[in-house]
């Protein structure tokens, strides 16, 4: 065995053993995920304690208007809800379409018909959400969807997800295949987006996220000023209990792009906004969203 394939074997092994705990997961009973779930989000919590802290900062910037003890409580909420998408994974890539069916519901999916009955493709305007990998697997059971994705640093795992998430009717474009995306817009094809993310790019442009500047990039703008593609809001909610998961498809945005691309994205950030404030736990929280600052501005995250 050359020391190449020596390597290798470990890596190779590791996302053996996510595929075949994931696979295991998604043949539970719903309740017994959700329990689950939560002790694997307390273990989480406990763990995990940069990203504790990464997701506490957030927190308090993000609402200020919260108590520290209101604070905790949405911080011990989050984990679990991080505990319970790691559950979710098998479902959303192993369960059937029929039970993910009897425990999902979408409403305005005639709003997604309409954008794509205008022929150019439609953007389906998302966020990292704790409910992400259920929401898409749920949508493309009624339509097939190209996903923009940051490429991993584990290719064996990057190929096993393309090859999982295939099966589904979903083509993942990596974020810096712009001709890709352009070709699924001009095929009339959705594709989602989650511009929701820290970006230290010179392209990036500070436009408010919960009144905090956020680092951005105005890509979204962009691409429908090229396809005259539209923008169809796209978002997923894990319900209380056991009833489930509502997905929601908005109205596509009126009078986008406007022709100020910083204004564009600042109105993309408002509308993600307004997703999170529903269910604020299910946001994801431990990601740097504010690691790239404006001039003159504090780091917010400890080193």
């Amino acid at each position: 065995m050359s020391a190449g394939h020596r390597k290798l074997l470990p890596a190779f092994w590791r996302t053996h053993l996510a595929g075949r705990l994931a696979w295991a997961s998604g043949r539970l009973p719903y309740p017994v995920q959700i329990v689950l779930g939560g002790l694997i989000g307390r273990f989480l919590y406990l763990s995990m304690g940069e990203r504790r802290e990464v997701a506490w900062a957030n927190l308090s910037v993000c609402f200020p208007e919260l108590s520290r003890a209101q604070r905790a409580q949405l911080l011990r909420r989050h984990f679990g809800a991080l505990g319970i998408a790691v559950m979710e994974v098998g479902a959303a890539w192993w369960g059937s379409d029929e039970a993910l069916a009897r425990r999902a519901r979408i409403r305005g999916m005639e709003h997604l018909d309409a954008a794509l009955a205008a022929g150019h493709g439609v953007i389906l305007l998302g966020a990292h959400f704790t409910t992400l990998e259920i929401g898409l697997r749920v949508l493309t059971a009624r339509r097939p969807c190209h996903v923009v994705y940051r490429p991993l640093g584990d290719q064996g795992l990057e190929q096993q997800i393309r090859a999982w998430r295939a099966r589904h009717r979903v083509t993942m474009v990596p974020r810096e295949d712009v001709r890709g995306m352009i070709r699924a817009l001009r095929e009339n094809q959705p594709l989602w987006m989650a511009p929701d993310q820290n970006t230290a790019s010179r392209h990036a442009v500070f436009v408010p996220f919960f009144g905090e500047p956020a680092a951005t990039v105005p890509t979204l703008s962009k691409l429908c000023r090229r396809s005259h593609a539209r923008v169809v809001p796209f978002v997923q909610h894990r319900l209380p209990g056991l009833a489930g998961y509502e997905l929601v498809l908005g109205p596509a945005l009126e009078d986008f792009p406007s022709g100020d691309s910083v204004a564009d994205t600042a109105r993309i950030n408002q509308v993600i906004e307004v997703a999170v404030r529903r269910s604020p736990e299910q946001y994801l929280w431990t990601h740097r969203r504010f690691k790239t600052r404006p001039p003159g501005r504090p780091p917010l995250y400890p080193p």
